[in-house]
């Protein structure tokens, strides 16, 4: 795994290839967005606040957080 410097994180990802999910819709609403654009790295951000600090995952780590989330674990 690769070590990053949280402070360096939104500097990392280019700010145009921020997505979120579809089912957000246009006003963004309680979602995250996504930042696949760099290679072995993804970003996660609060898509009400693009200042918001980033999460960063390797691709075994985002593949990982993934799986377990369409388990059903993080369910409430």
């Amino acid at each position: 795994m690769r070590e990053y410097d949280p402070s360096d994180a939104t500097g990392l990802l280019p700010a145009e290839s921020w997505e979120a999910p579809q089912r957000c819709g246009p006003n963004g609403g309680n979602c995250v967005e996504v930042n696949l654009a760099v290679d072995g790295v993804v970003g996660l951000r609060d898509g009400k606040l693009p200042s918001s600090p980033v999460l960063l995952f390797d691709d075994d780590e985002w593949r990982a957080f993934l799986e377990t989330a369409r388990s059903g674990r993080y369910d409430r």
